[in-house]
């Protein structure tokens, strides 16, 4: 497997899972404002999803197009992180897993943009301003819940505690990738942590760091989302309407 498809997969099935995971905020969120931004976002992340998977099934070489790396793979062939898998939980969980998601992938995209690649710089570029709008989004609610009542805190800290651990793996080093994540980590920390003085949240302290996403060893979470996602295509093969 070569190392640009490789990483396009990635950074393709970040987007995707993050995209259907936030969709499932639809007619639910806390207000309608909300409903719409989080439905937006979730556009945001197929949009960027669709360019990427696209762009590695070209990649691959195999004949692949971006539905068939969307729908036509199990949960083993998948490549995302295990951050963007795990369930919504209640609004502060998801504003903290948007919070570290975007601050990872607008550095992210920002080198992106500038590197040697043309179509993955043409990505990046057009990313990176939805990214930007994203952890401006996460990061006025992370600091409205934080620093808002009794409730609203312990509920923003808890929810940072959670999604904490699962940071490590998106900036795991890859110096063969066309953008290694380790070098995007001191950009992701002063980002985040600024966030989280305003909120006055404390950064949480652990040891425990999860991974196995980017080799395809993922949380039972995955299969379920899968199985609900690619049913219609899978019942239906090669349709078109």
């Amino acid at each position: 497997m070569n190392g640009p498809f490789e990483f396009a997969l990635r950074l393709g099935d970040d987007a995707l899972i993050a995209a259907q995971r936030l969709a499932e905020w639809t007619t639910r969120a806390p207000e309608m404002e909300e409903d719409v931004a989080l439905a937006n976002i979730a556009l945001d992340q197929l949009g960027a999803a669709r360019l990427l998977l696209t762009y590695a099934g070209e990649l691959e070489g195999a004949g692949r197009d971006e539905d068939a790396l969307a729908y036509l793979r199990g949960d083993r062939e998948f490549r995302n992180c295990l951050l963007v898998e795990l369930p919504n939980g209640d609004f502060a969980v998801t504003m903290a897993k948007l919070l570290v998601l975007s601050a990872y992938q607008l550095p992210l995209y920002t080198a992106l943009a500038g590197c040697a690649d043309e179509r993955l710089a043409a990505i990046g570029a057009k990313a990176r301003k939805e990214s930007a709008y994203h952890l401006d989004h996460s990061s006025l609610w992370v600091k409205r819940l934080g620093d808002g009542t009794e409730e609203s805190h312990r509920r923003m800290q808890a929810a940072v505690d959670q999604v904490w651990p699962y940071v490590a793996e998106l900036f795991a080093p890859d110096p063969a990738a066309p953008i290694d994540p380790a070098t995007l980590r001191p950009e992701f920390d002063a980002t985040v942590a600024d966030v989280l003085a305003e909120a006055t949240l404390t950064p949480p302290e652990t040891s425990w760091a999860p991974a196995g996403g980017r080799d395809g060893v993922h949380t039972e979470h995955l299969s379920y989302l899968l199985a609900e996602m690619q049913v219609l295509h899978r019942a239906h093969p090669g349709a078109a309407w």
